[in-house]
């Protein structure tokens, strides 16, 4: 499985990248490291990445915004847990908490919370984004320089 969609490349990872930042139990960092590893391009990988991410995370401030009264009826007990606690990361912390949707098990009740909470839209892209696009930069960054280091040896 991972080699099928390492050869789909840049496509395979903006799917992976965006599924990964709604609900699913997913990662996408692998597909990065693999991708970056087999030489492709640094800039184009973080962007499909954080593009992708930040997509997923925009449809679930879309769903917490306009589907949360319909839905959260339904919400399992675990995904109330994490609800409770992204709610009260917002809360303490505001929309600057949004900085950190790229984090696991608070990241995407975070983006939740925001649509609940109607953050304005503008911020809200702009926060995710920057944090996104900081965490696969760093990764990005990490994966290279340690790939260098190998090679020295």
């Amino acid at each position: 499985m991972h080699e099928l969609l390492a050869g789909y490349g840049l496509a395979a990872l903006f799917v992976l990248s965006f599924c990964a930042s709604t609900l699913l139990p997913l990662g996408s960092e692998w597909l990065v490291v693999t991708l970056l590893l087999r030489g492709n391009s640094p800039a184009a990988v973080v962007a499909v990445a954080t593009v992708g991410n930040s997509l997923g995370s925009a449809t679930n401030y879309v769903i917490g915004r306009y589907g949360w009264r319909r839905f959260g009826k339904r919400a399992s007990a675990l995904n109330r847990l994490r609800l409770r606690r992204a709610r009260y990361w917002f809360n303490r912390y505001g929309s600057y908490s949004l900085l950190l949707a790229w984090l696991p098990v608070i990241g995407d009740p975070l983006c939740l919370i925001s649509g609940m909470l109607a953050t304005p839209w503008l911020r809200f892209a702009v926060l995710v984004t920057t944090g996104k696009a900081a965490r696969y930069s760093v990764l990005a960054l990490i994966t290279l320089k340690g790939a260098a280091l190998a090679a020295s040896l």
